[in-house]
């Protein structure tokens, strides 16, 4: 039987991962799939990375993309270029073309995977995107095919490396915010622009992707929260850690009776649960199925051969269910195109959760009973609290409070009179706790 040709669409970090993979374990690889698989043609701007990669005389080169996906003789296109344009493009043409398609593209998926999946089922090719959330971690596949069995109740995740590695080191060496990120621009693992990464665009790409292969529904970017970790301080962390807490940059995905929540924001966990000890670089996901309980899936969540697996883990999957038709193919989301339903995305003020509260107020009688009183009207207990001697000469101190759970709009409007109060001399500083039992 003749080898399967692939098509590359770049030869950077993953695409070159993707490469030195297929080559270096090209007879195990062949053994699983059933046939051998080989890079044809790939598309790269630097023409001298694919030697530097290894690949031979016989694999074709070009600096149109669009050269590898029009080409007749490519059965999958591999799009490791990334960014919305033009890879949305490619990949639309590709399909066109009755090609199938592997991605790595969270960006793509979260924003015109509807389009996509649309199109592919339309031409009865294959789409496979593993690599899009959590880089080598199979997760995609764990809720698709692994937990089918389940009613998926809640996926809480640490689903960017860049983020984890600011606030480990935050915690452990207590350094700044402006310095951890300047040593991880430096380092590789945040871009000269990081907005992506500390603002939480990228981790709620990802959390997109997994709320609809959870539940069912259709991808809504648009309508997930974001809010990243550029204002988390030193002083916020060693709190939380006074508390017995760690705070950790999580997307949250749970289905409640009154909607879907979608957000992604820093996060007060217990030290004692096992994803509040995933530092530096790495990922971790927990799943909590109605079945089989809770199960968090760990690992490397980028990098070139991490991705590179979950890479060429679809391209294996897609080679063994070519000669399959269609119809028994397992679904690209996990569920039938039929059984996609339409649900309501919760917005945050609807949103029950519980709150650290760190308040900078005068130090003088009554300020305590001032605020505690807002917080009872609105029917906010406390769980715990804190409140730190003012050093010498000082006249404001630190008052730190931890909630039980509140609606939050109920916790917008007490922090609205509470910062109304001319004892409070600054923004009253909250990150939300999750328990996630």
């Amino acid at each position: 039987m003749n080898a399967v040709k692939v098509g590359l669409l770049g030869l950077g970090t993953v695409g070159g991962g993707t490469a030195t993979v297929l080559l270096k374990n090209a007879a195990e690889i062949a053994r699983r799939a059933g046939r051998d698989i080989k890079v044809d043609f790939a598309a790269t701007l630097d023409l001298g990375m694919a030697k530097q990669l290894g690949l031979g005389d016989d694999v074709r080169l070009t600096t149109d993309a669009f050269e590898v996906v029009n080409d007749p003789e490519v059965e999958i296109v591999v799009e490791l270029i990334g960014g919305y344009s033009p890879a949305r493009e490619l990949v639309l043409q590709a399909i066109d073309n009755g090609k199938h398609v592997v991605t790595a593209n969270k960006a793509l998926i979260a924003l015109h995977g509807a389009e996509i999946f649309a199109r592919a089922e339309e031409k009865q090719v294959m789409v496979g995107f593993e690599a899009a959330v959590a880089g080598g971690i199979p997760i995609i596949k764990a809720i698709r095919e692994g937990l089918a069995a389940n009613r998926i109740q809640w996926i809480a995740g640490i689903i960017n490396g860049t983020g984890n590695f600011i606030l480990t080191e935050m915690r452990d060496k207590g350094r700044d915010f402006a310095e951890v990120l300047k040593e991880a621009q430096q380092l590789g693992y945040a871009e000269a622009d990081p907005t992506f990464d500390v603002e939480g665009i990228d981790a709620a790409h990802k959390l997109t992707i997994l709320g609809s292969l959870a539940f069912g529904m259709p991808l809504n970017f648009d309508a997930t929260y974001t809010e990243g970790i550029s204002k988390v301080s030193q002083l916020d962390v060693q709190y939380a850690g006074e508390l017995g807490y760690r705070i950790k940059h999580l997307g949250i995905t749970r289905r409640t009776d009154k909607g879907i929540e979608l957000r992604v924001h820093p996060t007060l966990i217990p030290e004692r649960r096992l994803i509040a000890n995933v530092d530096g670089v790495m990922n971790a996901v927990l799943v909590q199925g109605d079945a089989v309980g809770p199960t968090l899936y760990y690992g490397a969540g980028a990098g070139d051969l991490p991705t590179a697996s979950a890479v060429v883990a679809d391209i294996v999957d897609v080679v063994r269910y070519m000669a399959i038709d269609h119809e028994h193919r397992v679904p690209v989301m996990g569920f039938k195109t039929a059984a996609i339903e339409e649900m309501p995305i919760l917005p945050m003020e609807d949103v029950e959760t519980g709150f650290y509260l760190r308040m900078k107020a005068v130090d003088r009688p009554g300020v305590l009973a001032e605020i505690t009183r807002i917080l009872s009207e609105q029917e906010i207990s406390i769980e715990a609290f804190l409140q730190k001697e003012p050093s010498e000469g000082e006249t404001e101190v630190n008052i730190i409070m931890l909630t039980h759970k509140v609606i939050e709009g109920r916790m917008n409007t007490a922090l609205a009179q509470i910062e109304a109060l001319d004892v409070i001399t600054e923004k009253v500083t909250r990150i939300r706790w999750e328990s996630l039992k």
